[in-house]
């Protein structure tokens, strides 16, 4: 899969002092999506068990022990991930995952 804005991860991280902690347990989830092949939404659940799969391609994982959460949309045809969102459960909780 090719990921598509993985800046978005790193500006959390280094942005943000209290959230250093999720610099290993982001870049790891990112290593194992590069790696992916997903072609349908159940691809991803058989990779990664506790992610929820979202209407039309959107996919939220939990991230660091559920510490925080990572919002997509994949585009399955050109096997390309698009982060939409990192942020704590308080964060995600004040969004709207189906359209951010």
């Amino acid at each position: 899969m090719r990921v598509i804005a993985v800046s978005t991860l790193k500006a959390f991280w280094k942005d943000h002092s209290r959230h250093r902690d999720a610099e290993g347990p982001t870049l790891a989830w990112y290593r194992d999506v590069l790696k992916a092949d997903w072609s349908k939404p159940s691809d991803v659940k058989q990779q990664f068990g506790n992610a929820s799969i979202l209407q039309d391609g959107r996919v939220v994982f939990n991230i660091a022990g559920n510490k925080y959460r990572i919002v997509v949309w994949i585009n399955f045809p050109y096997r390309v991930v698009y982060i939409r969102f990192i942020g704590t459960h308080q964060q995600y909780d004040a969004i709207d995952a189906q359209t951010v």
